[in-house]
């Protein structure tokens, strides 16, 4: 199959084309040559109807590898209108760490099917990487590793990779180990192949390689192959033991979903989110944040409620008070992002949390005394009202340094609670500034203009 890059756009016109005219050896000749990448992305593009009718033209050796590049929520569509015996056979054309990332997503019975049609080498390998979650270390891994022993030669080591005639892809170190396979070293390809031949392994080994429990979660794993520059990494198990490896090209999946994650968290949507998904589905998906976000706003207008006789007797607060609002929520806003993602990269702990807390507790006072001196100016010239304008500048500073607060607040908070920061402290954040400054603005106007 020729791997090259494809223009997703380009492609896509194509494919809809062929699809208008119920071409469908046209859509089988344009995408057999693609990547599995590049059609999972075409899939991912097009409605379900479409998308199922591409589906079914994609070669059976295909069939495989273009479900695990897709999201859940597609991949789960397509396989439940696949028949037994051609889920089966596209996972055959698997390496035994996809086929465990497939297997919780499939029928009891296909699974029975898939296991009873592995060799007894791969039944093996797939019991090995089963037992793990899917987001650690031993979920990722991939247990065709090479090993090799400290005391052989290189020219050894030449004999034995020439006699397995192929590498595992992604190899670019052995992994050195003990008569009882516990990890003692890394032996990269470069110094292998540069090496004198007569040179014993251990001699040019790293002694200390950077290598990951089973159950470290995947988190920690994408974090250090980015800090060390990691093409590849052991994975141990509590006695040593070598269990397998993790490629950078499972790595860079964790990162792709976590970074989809971020953008689609705030939201209350899953990174899996489909666009076409049904009607029914979506709107279900998304019911509970509007619901929360509805509690939240209520909340809001409660407050207001308070000042109604204020507010009548000085319409201007009306037209006034979402600046404050609006102000303290964008100042809180760019806190919490900083601090979410100061917390998922690990640059937030325990040891610095009270210097970040004044940090950006003095970055809302600098802001807040600027943009207040600057809002009550706009409404000094305005309304021509000094008492006004005094009030909306305190109110001003009372929510931007709130606001401060709360953004690295919130997000401890809901670390320690066990809630995701990056999921609920949005919704969160927008409440507390509203209510806020809609106490602080009205509260103040209340005492001295009414």
């Amino acid at each position: 199959m020729e791997e090259t890059y494809t223009d997703k756009t380009e492609t896509l016109v194509e494919l809809q084309a062929s699809l208008a005219q119920e071409d469908l050896a046209a859509v089988r000749a344009l995408i057999e040559p693609l990547h599995p990448a590049d059609i999972s992305g075409l899939l991912a593009s097009l409605p379900t109807d479409k998308r199922k009718t591409v589906f079914s033209q994609i070669p059976l050796f295909l069939t495989g590898e273009v479900l695990l590049e897709l999201p859940e929520s597609i991949r789960a569509d397509l396989v439940a209108a696949m028949d037994h015996e051609s889920i089966v056979a596209a996972a055959q054309s698997l390496d035994t760490d996809d086929i465990a990332d497939l297997l919780p997503e499939l029928p009891d019975e296909v699974i029975a099917q898939i296991l009873f049609s592995l060799d007894k080498q791969d039944r093996q390998r797939l019991e090995a990487v089963l037992p793990y979650p899917e987001d650690t270390a031993g979920g990722l891994m991939d247990v065709d590793a090479i090993t090799v022993r400290e005391n052989i030669t290189v020219e050894v080591v030449f004999r034995y990779l020439r006699m397995r005639g192929e590498l595992p892809e992604g190899t670019n170190k052995l992994f050195v180990v003990d008569r009882a396979d516990r990890l003692i070293g890394t032996l990269l390809l470069g110094p292998l192949l540069t090496s004198d031949p007569g040179m014993r392994v251990g001699q040019i080994m790293d002694h200390d390689p950077v290598k990951f429990d089973a159950m470290t979660s995947d988190k920690e794993v994408a974090a250090a192959f980015q800090r060390y520059n990691l093409i590849s990494a052991p994975v141990v198990g509590e006695d040593g033991h070598l269990l397998g490896r993790i490629t950078v090209d499972d790595v860079v999946d964790v990162m792709r979903e976590e970074a989809a994650r971020s953008v689609m968290a705030p939201a209350g949507l899953s990174e899996q989110e489909d666009i076409f998904a049904p009607v029914a589905r979506s709107s279900r998906n998304r019911a509970l944040w509007l619901g929360i976000n509805l509690v939240t706003a209520v909340l809001a207008s409660w407050v207001i409620g308070f000042f109604e006789s204020t507010i009548e007797k000085v319409v201007a607060l009306a037209v006034l008070m979402p600046i404050v609002a609006s102000m303290g929520g964008n100042a809180g806003t760019q806190t919490v992002v900083l601090v979410v993602r100061g917390l998922a990269m690990g640059n937030i702990t325990h040891g610095n949390t009270r210097r970040v807390l004044m940090k950006e507790l003095a970055v809302g006072i600098v802001n807040s005394l600027l943009w207040a001196i600057a809002v009550a100016g706009i409404v000094l010239i305005w309304y021509r009202s000094p008492l006004l304008a005094g009030v909306i500048a305190i109110a001003m500073v009372v929510n931007l340094v709130f606001a401060a607060l709360s953004g690295v607040l919130i997000p401890l908070a809901l670390r320690r609670a066990g809630v995701d920061p990056a999921i609920a402290s949005g919704v969160i954040l927008t409440t507390v500034t509203d209510v806020v400054g809609f106490l602080a603005f009205l509260g103040l106007a209340a005492l001295v203009l009414a």
